[in-house]
């Protein structure tokens, strides 16, 4: 259920077109669903803009597909994260609308397009290492309606590298950061541009990496400004939040 589903049931009941007892029972479900082992929340794209995500670590394969036949019968366009092959494949027993991008490890069921946003964010990673995050990042983006371009392996390590790409991301309206080991290209970065970073954190380091512990200190504790940080491997919270931050 998004607003404009929600405008056309109470335009059909001004008009005649449908009783007041049936648009309740179209509406008996909101604010959500509730299947036992998860309240299905079909408001959330009224009140944020997109519907409920469904994050598939930790649920069964038939958690999942009760999910998504759910927010099928509710929504326009789906969005599964941390999804494996198998997820997919057991999505794909219910709709043939499901696309998998295997590096992002997200699930796509897209019922409707979005128009595409004027305005570009700008996906950097320090390392190849970094691309699953980042894909995560970039996919959520571009699913919600968002113009990406990414500029991959350009980590302080060989700083030229990142020079030589500086016009694509000065021209970002919104710049997330990707990098694991001592996490330093969200600094680097920042004090290029006058544009908003979302540092990503990634759990890509060696043993004193402390699975991300020290990128996520390194970019809470920058000093150039404009930064801000989400949790350690969270491309989709990055993604979203830069979505927020882009909207025309």
């Amino acid at each position: 259920m998004d607003s404009e589903s929600l405008k056309k049931i109470l335009e059909n009941v001004r008009s005649g077109k449908l009783s007041v007892d049936e648009a309740l029972a179209e509406l008996k479900n909101l604010p959500f669903e509730d299947l036992g082992f998860a309240k299905v929340d079909h408001h959330r794209n009224i009140r944020n803009g997109y519907p409920e995500v469904i994050y598939c670590e930790g649920k069964t394969l038939e958690q999942i597909k009760r999910i998504v036949e759910k927010l099928m019968q509710k929504n326009n366009n789906i969005m599964a994260t941390r999804a494996s092959v198998e997820v997919y494949e057991s999505i794909r027993q219910i709709t043939d609308d499901a696309v998998y991008y295997e590096d992002a490890r997200i699930v796509v069921v897209k019922k409707r397009d979005i128009g595409k946003s004027s305005k570009m964010i700008a996906v950097v990673t320090a390392g190849t290492s970094d691309i699953p995050v980042a894909e995560e990042a970039a996919v959520t983006c571009e699913t919600m309606g968002q113009w990406v371009e990414r500029v991959y392996d350009v980590g302080v390590a060989g700083i030229h590298r990142l020079f030589a790409k500086v016009d694509v991301i000065m021209k970002a309206n919104v710049i997330i950061v990707v990098a694991g080991m001592e996490g330093a290209l969200a600094s680097v970065v920042s004090g290029l541009v006058d544009r908003p970073v979302i540092a990503v954190p990634t759990s890509v380091g060696y043993g004193a990496n402390f699975g991300g512990l020290s990128a996520l200190l390194t970019m809470l504790n920058s000093c150039a400004a404009g930064i801000g940080v989400v949790n350690i491997d969270n491309g989709f919270g990055a993604g979203f939040l830069a979505t927020l931050i882009n909207k025309d």
